[in-house]
């Protein structure tokens, strides 16, 4: 079983991880000869499933098992990888494989820096030396060229892993969730989740029962739906509190028939019906404030986000990551998120 790769973008994959572990603190890892999957399946909150193309974050890429399509399965640690990943922003290189460290699997991260070395000329004139330098003939003097001289530092980095077997996974799968009623794509989610954090900040300012305001069961919910008019709109409601904003002017894309199930076609598909029945007509969900703004911190990544509305059951969204020029594939990251019943 063989694992190596340089790192094409330090940058985005540690904005990768800090969303993600933002969300859960161990992702399930798949690796393969075509993508790179992340998944992330906590006891309760969002559930995620990224499937990035390699050449997004990835060059040079190695990968051999005896597994199918050389598949290798980890289960990773998200903080120490993103920690590990943050200290290699500013290197001037970074690579990864799977190795044994006394006997146990880790991911080695090697970054490679290049720093300029002060040499000899750091104890001369401009530093320190009071004395003027044209007061006698013998002021002038050689100095070597050592002086900012780069050189290169290498530092590596063992995130402790677990190699899975085929079977230990083979049951999990992505949720099943119906046809949506809407899918609209959203504003910047920069945007979207200031304006989130605030209504739940004010919501729970307003909640007296400090037993409320820590759980997340009984905590407000908000409440976030669209139409297929090019609306969204999100409000949250207390006892003593009812405020919402209203985005107008967004775009509901077209569905792709091919991904259409053949029973009604376009014709007779949720989103369809909900448009027919004209901009009043919403479909909406109730999600946890504090889990919402975990899942928009993908923001950082950039990249249109679609937002698919099962009324009163689940919201999906998809982010839609950009790629280099000759990637074939879009990496997309996939959030699962359930709606709280009244």
């Amino acid at each position: 079983m063989r694992f190596k790769t340089s790192i094409r973008n330090i940058q985005t994959f540690s904005k990768l991880t800090a969303s993600l572990s933002s969300l859960g603190k161990v992702a399930w890892v798949r690796l393969d000869d075509d993508n790179v999957r992340f998944t992330i399946i906590p006891e309760t909150g969002t559930q995620v499933w990224a499937s990035l193309t390699i050449d997004s974050i990835f060059e040079d890429y190695t990968i051999q098992s005896a597994a199918p399509s050389n598949t290798i399965n980890l289960e990773l640690p998200l903080l120490p990888l993103h920690r590990a990943l943050k200290s290699a922003i500013n290197a001037s290189s970074a690579s990864i494989r799977l190795t044994k460290k006394d006997g146990m699997p880790v991911l080695s991260l090697t970054i490679i820096t290049n720093t300029i070395s002060s040499g000899n000329s750091a104890n001369g004139f401009l530093n320190g030396n009071r004395e003027d330098p044209f007061g006698d003939g013998n002021a002038f003097r050689e100095e070597s060229l050592d002086a900012g001289r780069e050189r290169e530092a290498v530092v590596t980095q063992d995130i402790p892993v677990r190699v899975l077997t085929a079977v230990s996974v083979e049951g999990i799968h992505e949720p099943r969730v119906r046809e949506p009623d809407a899918h609209i794509i959203l504003p910047s989610l920069i945007q979207l989740k200031a304006i989130s954090d605030r209504f739940t900040k004010l919501a729970l300012s307003t909640t007296s029962n400090s037993s409320t305001r820590n759980s997340g069961a009984h905590a407000p919910k908000l409440e976030l739906a669209a139409n297929m008019h090019g609306s969204l709109k999100l409000s949250i409601k207390t006892d003593a509190l009812s405020i919402e904003s209203v985005w107008t002017g967004l775009t509901n894309p077209e569905l792709d028939p091919g991904q259409v199930g053949e029973e009604g076609g376009l014709e007779g598909h949720p989103s369809t019906k909900l448009r027919e029945r004209g901009p009043e007509a919403w479909s909406t969900v109730r999600i946890d404030g504090r889990d919402w703004g975990r899942v928009l911190s993908v923001g950082r990544l950039g990249g249109r986000v679609i937002a698919c509305f099962a009324d009163e059951h689940a919201l999906i969204l998809y982010v839609y990551l950009s790629n280099y020029e000759d990637a074939t594939e879009e990496s997309v990251l996939t959030y699962y998120i359930s709606s709280f019943s009244i």
